[in-house]
């Protein structure tokens, strides 16, 4: 579909109105025809595309669903550095911390609050947010080449929760595998799929419980931390990130999840977690963990036993019937009670934290059995299958399903916004009840059609703008992973709310304006209807960029309403167009409260007659239109402005949410002097001895106990 630049122009100046509605309408038309002429399947982020003529088959050819491509990462010398302007001072969030992770095995990054787990496992996911105050260095191997996550399948779980809160958790793994994996075209195939992941994620229970959200009960916190899980291994990914998967959650619940993380390690993922203090059966789940503290590497290597044992090579004995998490978590923390203690324990750290940076080999176990790897000759740097699943319409249409759902089964919204209408309906049509003909009904009923408009408006942002945020941050998770792409989902959006959004002006409508008695014909009452409606659609608008400008629900309560009291002060009752400033005459047209306001008077009041007594009195409505600059124009052109000012706010929202998309730091290597020699993983023998303790830190010593004399577990120094 395309259009020349004539035909454009035709179709805008047909549209009729002043400079600026053309402008607007020709900046809405242009985007419009952007959306619906973009092509179906595009590639992720423009500096990351295929080579045209990379050839995808053989062993090449990425797995398919249900299978998985191991990978091993290995991280050398990761720095991350945070500069403050103000103190001009440097913090280190991550010292030289290098480690591996592997298929199969489960890699567990422990450590105190603010150690760093996040950020390392931000660095290995590729997830850092840019900023002009952070420095990223390290070196970033996948299989044994530098690479980045792109050139793989990986799954980041978040802290955070998100999904849509009407939807069942069998329609969410549904439509999820829907638009990640249109090659499973036929619906048995596709169920049986989403079946198998139910069963193996323990939620075949409540497969058809709504997921609920703080409004309407749903599942537990557990059940949608797996379903976070599910989401993700739809595309079978060959790593899994997780981060911190046990917040919030139950001891019996923390479980539950890290055995699901255990038994996908076992299928083949290379499964990454950060967490705080697990208990001790589910410490017992880890195949290999990475002990941070303040942000520098304490210990890497298998879990279990190991650490425990090595840490007691230099004193620090973890006393019988304790909790290796707890004991390991007690020995790399700073204890701030006293003076004395910080002094201690941070000595203590700096000799651990030595002590392993002499190691020649980083403590892993085993090494791999069975093929770890792709064949040999497998060029990782492709980017295999990282194109936008399906086509425009088809992303189009599972969209505008999911938009339905959500918005219909949306029980608790739609019963308040239901209230609110008609309780707003009665206030005003008991304040302006059953209006005259008299000289001062011309201006009650122009001071009932502008709190009519006033309160549409408003009532249509505050909804908006207090969902779309958190709405917002599922988009963008889901438009990272190239799941769909922008259009489709602003269209489906817009067209799914119709039938909800429409019914409450009408609610509105239908109790207001019999009880003011305005102009008693249905044509009238439904002309009445139509404008409040198409101005509510307009405000919606209008709110989605409100939430695509802040960041947080709070910021845009705060700005959506804000930036509507300017508009309803040029909203043509408090201050005419004649009589606006001329370097403020541009805000009346873009306001949609004055044109709302003028397609309702010009509706009320042609054909009214009102009695008269003197001879200047207002003898018909026409002439109370021009008396207060409202004539000239009909109600097709309100309507037409407000359709105007719809599509620009759509358009601004969709260029906002382009530019606004997350951008993340890229890994730079580090200087060549800086680079330690190779890891070797090699597994530690029983027989090496740690280095001399002298060799840790001149004039400095660990302060331990003899291994035959050991005293209970007491963390001094």
């Amino acid at each position: 579909m395309a259009f020349g630049a004539k035909k454009v122009g035709h179709v805008v100046s047909g549209i009729g109105g002043n400079g600026m509605g053309q402008i607007l309408a020709a900046m809405a038309a242009a985007l419009l025809i952007r959306l619906l002429s973009g092509p179906g399947p595009a590639s992720l982020p423009e500096d990351e595309t295929c080579e045209e003529n990379d050839s995808v088959n053989g062993d090449d050819a990425p797995p398919s669903a249900g299978k998985v491509l191991p990978v091993t990462i290995t991280w050398r010398n990761i720095t991350c550095s945070l500069s403050d302007k103000h103190s001009k001072s440097v913090r280190f969030l991550l010292k030289d911390v290098s480690g591996e992770a592997k298929p199969g095995r489960l890699l567990a990054v422990m450590g105190p609050s603010g150690s760093g787990k996040t950020t390392l496992l931000n660095v290995l996911a590729s997830q850092i947010l840019a900023s002009p105050r952070l420095a990223l260095s390290g070196l970033l191997e996948f299989n044994g080449k530098p690479s980045s996550t792109k050139a793989y399948k990986f799954a980041y779980v978040r802290q955070e929760d998100l999904f849509f809160s009407q939807l069942t958790v069998r329609e969410t793994l549904s439509l999820a595998a829907e638009l990640q994996l249109p090659e499973i075209s036929s619906i048995e195939e596709r169920d049986e799929y989403v079946n198998k992941l139910l069963f193996k994620l323990g939620l075949v229970s409540c497969a058809d419980s709504i997921i609920g959200d703080a409004k309407v009960r749903g599942i537990s916190g557990g059940e949608k931390k797996r379903l976070s899980l599910g989401c993700e291994l739809i595309a079978s990914p060959s790593v899994i990130f997780a981060d911190e998967p046990t917040t919030g959650l139950d001891a019996f619940q923390a479980e539950q999840v890290m055995e699901t993380l255990r038994l996908l390690a076992q299928d083949g993922h290379t499964v990454i977690c950060s967490i705080h203090q697990p208990r001790g059966s589910v410490y017992g789940k880890f195949d290999d963990i990475v002990l941070l503290t303040e942000g520098t590497l304490v210990y890497a290597g298998p879990a279990r036993d190991q650490p425990p044992e090595y840490f007691s090579r230099f004193g620090y004995q973890c006393p019988d019937h304790v909790n290796p998490a707890e004991f390991l978590a007690d020995l790399i923390s700073i204890d701030y009670s006293s003076s004395d203690s910080v002094y201690s324990s941070k000595k203590r750290i700096d000799a651990l934290v030595e002590a392993f940076s002499t190691q020649s080999a980083v403590l892993y176990a085993t090494p791999l059995t069975g093929k770890t790897g792709p064949k040999q000759g497998m060029k990782f740097g492709k980017k295999i299958a990282a194109k936008r699943k399906g086509g425009w319409w088809r992303q189009f249409w599972l969209l505008l399903k999911r938009a339905w759902m959500q918005a219909s089964r949306d029980g608790p919204t739609n019963k308040v916004r239901a209230r609110m209408s008609i309780a707003s309906a009665i206030i005003f049509g008991s304040v302006f009840w059953r209006m005259g003909r008299s000289q001062t009904s011309i201006l009650d009923r122009m001071g009932l059609l502008q709190v009519t408009a006033i309160n549409t408006a408003m009532a249509a942002l505050t909804k908006t703008v207090g969902v779309f945020p958190k709405e917002r941050a599922i988009v963008d998770r889901e438009r990272a992973k190239g799941s769909y792409a922008l259009g489709p989902y602003l269209l489906s959006k817009l067209i799914a709310e119709i039938p909800v959004g429409a019914a409450f002006p009408l609610m509105f409508g239908a109790v207001l304006y019999p009880m003011a008695r305005l102009h008693p014909t249905f044509s009238r009452f439904g002309k009445f209807c139509g404008i409040v409606t198409v101005e509510s659609f307009a405000a919606s608008a209008m709110g989605l960029t409100v939430g695509s400008m802040v960041p947080t629900t709070e910021a845009a309560m705060a700005l959506g309403p804000s930036l509507m009291t300017v508009f309803i002060v040029f909203g043509g009752y408090y201050v005419t167009a004649d009589n606006t400033p001329i370097i403020f005459r541009w805000i009346p047209r873009a306001s949609l409260i004055r044109w709302a306001f003028q397609g309702l008077c010009i509706n009320e009041f042609t054909g009214l007659k009102f009695d008269c007594q003197n001879s200047f009195d207002i003898q018909t409505g026409e002439q109370a239109l021009y008396r207060y600059s409202l004539g000239g124009t009909c109600i097709r052109d309100t309507v037409i402005a407000q359709s105007r000012i719809l599509l620009f706010w759509y358009s601004t929202t969709y260029l906002l949410l382009e530019k606004n998309k997350p951008k993340y730091l890229q890994l730079k290597a580090p200087a060549s002097e800086q680079i330690e020699p190779k890891l070797k993983l090699e597994p530690l023998l029983e027989t090496d001895q740690p280095p001399p303790l002298k060799q840790v830190e001149q004039n400095q010593q660990v302060e331990s106990t003899p291994v035959d004399q050991t005293e209970p577990f007491i963390l001094e120094g």
